[in-house]
């Protein structure tokens, strides 16, 4: 379980980093950043909170809104578009996102925890720290947060593109969602610099329904 061990080590203002949806065919990745009050931490986050693949849909959303309500937990979420990663490539992307992350915080950070082996450009020290989100309390907060914001924009999606199961598989390469592709074409939201995408564009498209 996650602890304030490597936080301790550190001095200032702490920020955890984590993102959602990297590995997805279609939809954005998603960064957050949080930064907790030892201090005034809610008992229920300083049991619960784990990295968020290992907690129930269910949990994440109840420990998200706990995170959202505390007044002394801050919390910044970055979002880097289909664009960006087809622009950027997908590394470069989520990296774009960590960084709006922090700087949606609003307010100077000391120092950054960031899940993963690779370092974003920020106007701080950072550490990365692989499984990061199974060991610092600040980057399972901000992996929940990621992911349960990246979870709502995915569902509101399923709702203008039915058929994709992205409500289920949130843009992953699903067999459900490769049928879908096969039956339904590609869709805007479609990560085009993606093989699987791209392939499928140099084939001829059947047309997207009208309400798409």
């Amino acid at each position: 379980m996650p602890d304030f061990s490597l936080e301790s080590r550190l001095r200032g203002v702490i920020a955890g980093i984590d993102e959602a949806g990297r590995g997805p065919w279609a939809g954005p990745v998603v960064a957050a950043a949080a930064v907790l009050d030892r201090e005034t931490l809610p008992p229920r986050l300083l049991a619960e909170l784990d990295d968020s693949k290992r907690l129930s849909a269910a949990r994440r959303e109840e420990l998200f809104l706990v995170l959202e309500q505390c007044p002394t937990i801050g919390i910044g979420v970055g979002i880097a578009e289909v664009a960006d990663i087809d622009r950027l490539n997908i590394l470069e992307a989520t990296m774009a996102a960590m960084a709006r992350a922090v700087e949606a915080l609003g307010r100077p950070i000391d120092h950054a925890l960031v899940d993963g082996n690779r370092a974003p450009r920020l106007p701080c020290p950072v550490t990365t720290v692989v499984r990061g989100d199974g060991r610092s309390l600040s980057i399972a907060a901000a992996s929940i947060v990621a992911k349960v914001t990246r979870d709502r924009v995915m569902t509101e999606l399923a709702s203008a593109y039915p058929g994709y199961g992205f409500e289920t598989n949130m843009g992953y390469g699903t067999a459900q969602h490769q049928a879908a592709l096969d039956r339904l074409g590609v869709t805007p939201h479609h990560r085009r610099s993606f093989a699987p995408i791209a392939s499928r564009l140099r084939e001829p498209q059947l047309p997207l329904s009208a309400h798409h």
